[in-house]
């Protein structure tokens, strides 16, 4: 997040763009917020291996995951035309 925000500024990208920049840092961080507080539910419930306990986790940090290419991709789609256009000078 703070790498998008310093490319953002030195690229001085659009308010759309910054309006996606904050959107994805906003949904990476929410989820993670939600996997954690799934995370502390089911710990709660159960100090013990559970299989299920174990599939709900898995699914939580793969909702984390999902959200963060999600990210990557639209950083991708804003910054790489950037960066290649200020390599060719």
């Amino acid at each position: 997040m703070a790498l998008a925000v310093v490319l953002g500024v030195v690229f001085q990208i659009s308010a759309m763009e910054w309006l996606f920049v904050a959107g994805c840092s906003m949904l990476v961080l929410s989820m993670e917020l939600v996997n954690t507080a799934i995370e502390n539910v089911c710990d709660l419930i159960s100090k013990e291996y559970h299989p299920v306990i174990k599939i709900i986790k898995d699914v939580a940090a793969a909702a984390v995951l999902v959200s963060a290419i999600g990210s990557v991709v639209t950083g991708g789609i804003i910054f790489f035309p950037k960066i290649i256009h200020s390599l060719n000078f």
